[in-house]
């Protein structure tokens, strides 16, 4: 069997202490057996329950005991139905004995898989851990869980136990809970076992990893202090951006009886010549050019490949600095992490050494790295020292990308000091202020953190998959509303802003708030300049300072024919209500259309490209980047069927292009393919 594939077997305490965490439970373990359908439809998962009033288990039969235990589903691969069970668990009637429920499923994956099995096999606790153990025939409690524990290490188990408390379960007696915690550490001691405790519905939701991802290595190799001085390390991943999983094309055009459709879509791109369309240009006589001022300078694959950087694979040390000059902004992309390399003791105590000095002296190391051989880039970032607090864990090091020159964006602000005291927050103001920050503290003494990292889901990606397993049941199911618990994650907590209110209404008492109407570029504005789509009789043209008043004071109402880029602007730049953008656009849209359509040998063409160039900036300062895109594609297409393909050529005279993910991030167009628009390939679909 695959090395990589898992078995699982989830331990759910059904007893009615945790009939309250139950509804986010059925969520959390659905959407393991939902992610499992996508990412390792292979794996094999079982359920058992406990604190049932029905007893249902192969060990009782045999041996007796473990009562109160269910094998809601054995053993096998992941399937719709278990997605199904997963979301409808049963309530139980009984205190529940968690020591009984892994017992029952080692035995489970034991007799399944026995000793020869080389995937990994894993056992989920779900508990409150609220009521006592049963104490053995032989020895003591601890006894029985090291004894269990260390069989657990011969059949190369992990688990994993996650014990609900708080606001999520009711009262218990706090002896028996802090018992069965020593119990559940021993484990953790003793076995590949994790113990999480979670207090909030949304820290459950994220406590289960709902997908596993197996550690791989970056760099396997030396850390280079000097010539004659090196470190063998691995380095990791520690964070990385989860995506959503790769969604294909596909048809339903394959006939019904073909069994072996794959019913993918084939994309085949032909590039044709401008000067002749019906000529399709083969891939040797085409080359990348590249923009230099006016030119399009042609460069050759073989000439990129000889320009390129091509360093050697390696991590050197440039140097150390202390830790303050090292901003915390400068961080970019994901974190890595530097590990000595494992069972080589000279490399630990060498990392631990140079770890442990940093440390001391606030330090941190600035390294340039080539993760690869070939890599066409190098990295330069810092190395931070992370010191462990526990002696079975060797002390490492945590790794960030720093930018270069072209990486950094500077934005200059004015400082406060240099503010009239008019305009610096008073005593009562910087009070108000400071409880309101204090009100929003997500980790108050006492109480558990909200929304850790490590454990909050990203609300996007849970709301992806479950609507993707509604989908797969109802093909024709509307999207539903967002889940109460992800709405926590995505917005201020309900309660939390209700009791104190008080401390909102005196910060906002505290500070005066006036609308300030956006102004236009210039204060000054004559009677030629006037905007066709205005009510107004006249402009002002004084060169008082009070003559900006009038830009704020003109109410446009429509794109008209004298002046329709001063409309336009006019009207995307007022505020008074959302609608004025949209109706913007709209106006501009179609003042374009009319002039290309009305236009008599090209009379049109100069006018129809300044509304363009408006409305394409337009689009890119409101975030539109859509509807210019969509609207150049449909008039080319309109031009084409209209015998106006003069006005496309225009266009690309001109170079004017589409919006690109560079200018606006919303964008769904790259930059290549936003410069080859207008001379394009065009895609041939089979």
């Amino acid at each position: 069997m695959a090395r990589n594939k898992d078995a699982m077997v989830l331990l759910i305490d059904v007893s009615p202490s945790m009939h309250k965490a139950l509804p986010v439970i059925e969520k959390v373990c659905s959407m393991l057996a939902e992610k499992k359908l996508i990412y390792s439809k292979y794996d094999e998962v079982a359920v058992i329950l406990f604190g049932t009033e029905e007893t249902e288990n192969e060990l009782t039969k045999e041996v007796g005991g473990y009562e109160h235990v269910v094998v809601l589903q054995n053993i096998k691969v992941v399937d719709g139905q278990l997605v199904e069970t997963l979301q409808q668990l049963p309530r139980g009637t009984r205190d529940g004995d968690f020591l009984d429920a892994i017992i029952v499923g080692m035995d489970m994956l034991i007799k399944k898989y026995g000793e020869t099995y080389k995937g990994k096999k894993r056992l989920c606790l779900l508990t409150n851990a609220q009521f006592p153990i049963k104490y053995p025939l032989e020895g003591t409690k601890e006894d029985q869980v090291s004894t269990i524990a260390e069989h657990m290490n011969t059949h190369g188990m992990r688990m994993e136990s996650i014990v609900v408390r708080g606001s999520l379960t009711g009262e218990a007696n706090k002896s028996v809970m802090d018992e069965n915690d020593n119990l559940l550490g021993i484990f953790s001691r003793k076995t590949c076992a994790k113990l999480v405790h979670v207090e909030s519905p949304t820290s459950l939701l994220g406590a289960l990893r709902t997908r596993k991802i197996s550690p791989v290595t970056i760099f396997r190799g030396d850390l280079e202090l000097s010539p004659k001085m090196k470190i063998k390390v691995w380095v990791y991943k520690k964070t990385s951006e989860e995506k959503f999983p790769t969604l294909k094309k596909y048809s339903d055009k394959a006939p019904p009886t073909d069994k072996f459709a794959t019913h993918e879509v084939k994309v085949d791109f032909e590039y044709k010549s401008v000067e002749d369309p019906s000529k399709v240009v083969p891939p040797d006589q085409r080359i990348k050019g590249y923009r230099y001022g006016p030119q399009v300078i042609p460069i050759s694959s073989a000439e990129w490949d000889a320009v390129k950087f091509k360093p050697e694979k390696s991590v050197k040390l440039l140097g150390f600095s202390d830790a303050k000059n090292i901003m915390r902004h400068y961080y970019m992309k994901d974190v890595n992490v530097f590990i000595p390399e494992p069972g080589n003791t000279r490399a630990i105590l060498a990392v631990s050494a140079l770890a442990r000095a940093m440390q001391d002296m606030n330090k941190v190391a600035i390294l340039r790295c080539v993760w690869r051989q070939g890599q066409g880039n190098v990295v330069v970032g810092v190395l931070t020292p992370n010191v462990s607090d526990n002696d079975n864990i060797p002390d490492s090091f945590y790794f960030n990308v720093l930018p270069f020159a072209e990486d950094v964006r500077e934005f200059q602000f004015p400082s406060f000091d240099n503010f009239p005291a008019s305009w610096q927050p008073n005593e009562q103001q910087q009070e108000a202020a400071d409880d309101f920050v204090r009100m929003f503290d997500l980790a108050p003494p006492g109480k558990e953190e909200a929304l850790p990292p490590g454990l909050t889901p990203n609300p996007v990606l849970e709301r992806f998959y479950r609507h993707l397993e509604l989908k797969s049941r109802h093909p024709d199911a509307a999207v539903p509303p967002l889940d109460e618990t992800l709405r926590m994650i995505t917005e201020p907590d309900k309660e939390l802003l209700s009791q104190n209110r008080s401390v909102l209404d005196v910060f906002h008492s505290r500070f005066e708030v006036k609308e300030n109407p956006r102004l236009k570029k210039s204060s000054r504005r004559f009677l030629r300049d006037k905007p066709s789509g205005s009510n107004e009789g006249h402009a002002d043209i004084s060169d008082e300072p009070n003559s900006s008043e009038y830009t704020s004071a003109v109410k446009v109402e429509k794109v008209g024919d004298a002046t329709p880029v001063q409309d336009f602007e006019a009207m995307i730049n007022r505020r008074d209500s959302p609608r004025w953008v949209g109706k913007a656009i709209k106006d501009m849209k179609n003042k374009i259309h009319d002039l290309v359509e009305d236009s008599y040998e090209g009379d049109n063409y100069p006018k129809a490209l300044e509304c363009l160039i408006a409305l394409r900036k337009g689009c890119i300062l409101e975030q539109e980047p859509k509807q210019f895109n969509d609207f150049l594609h449909t008039l080319c297409i309109f031009c084409e069927e209209k015998a106006l393909s003069s006005f496309c050529e225009f266009l690309a005279s001109k170079e004017l292009t589409l919006i690109s993910k560079t200018e606006a991030i919303d964008s769904e167009v790259t930059d290549d393919e936003a410069r080859n628009f207008l001379v394009k390939s065009e895609p041939k679909m089979e």
